[in-house]
């Protein structure tokens, strides 16, 4: 049976920093699950529309294939997992396989806002970072790795990841079990989750 860490926090939070340093403690036992590559895919949406659609909203992932992949994966079963493109906001046509380990981590912004999601983790770890930090990361990111101009994300911040953040990321809060300021640069935290999580899994 596999050990399901759930890693939420808003956008530019830290989450996937703390999610791969305990990656790369683990490695062969365990595997990274993001919730992002289970965006809703909307081929038959021109561009131009797909653009305005509200991407922090939970209604825009596919919650029922992520709960049955993570289902499967405790389960001791293979899963082909979808993959992500945020420069065409659409699912790619490659999968990749992913085998059950010890250990699946699940990162992302509304895990612990989907009721039957948070019935699945084991461990929830939420990664609590001041707003003007994370909305910097933010820009920094999608500017540089994402294609996106400043303009619009800027604008993106404010019609839909704030007010989102605020209606379902914060609150979720309540659900987790270890609350982690400035995420991966919490070495401390880190640490002390690590070693947690070790004694969990005899590793």
């Amino acid at each position: 049976m596999s050990l399901i860490v759930g890693i939420c926090g808003g956008s530019g939070s830290g989450k996937t920093t703390l999610t791969n340093k305990i990656y790369e403690n683990f490695l062969e036992n365990a595997v990274v699950i993001p919730m992002d590559n289970y965006y809703k895919d909307f081929p038959e949406i021109p561009f131009s529309e797909r653009i305005k659609i509200n991407y922090d909203h939970i209604d825009t992932f596919e919650n029922e294939l992520l709960i049955e992949h993570l289902t499967m994966l405790k389960n001791g079963k293979s899963i082909e997992m979808p993959l992500y493109d945020y420069t065409t906001f659409l699912r790619k046509k490659d999968r990749i396989t992913v085998h059950p380990k010890k250990l699946i981590l699940v990162e992302g912004i509304l895990l612990f806002a989907h009721p039957e999601l948070v019935k699945l983790f084991d461990v929830k770890i939420f990664v609590d970072t001041d707003a003007d930090v994370r909305i910097l990361r933010r820009i920094l990111r999608d500017v540089k790795l994402r294609g996106r101009n400043l303009d619009w994300v800027v604008n993106q911040y404010l019609t839909t990841a704030k007010p989102m953040h605020e209606t379902f990321v914060e609150p979720s809060k309540k659900f987790a079990d270890v609350i982690v300021p400035e995420g991966g640069n919490n070495e401390i935290a880190s640490d002390m989750i690590i070693k947690s999580i070790g004694k969990k899994l005899d590793l």
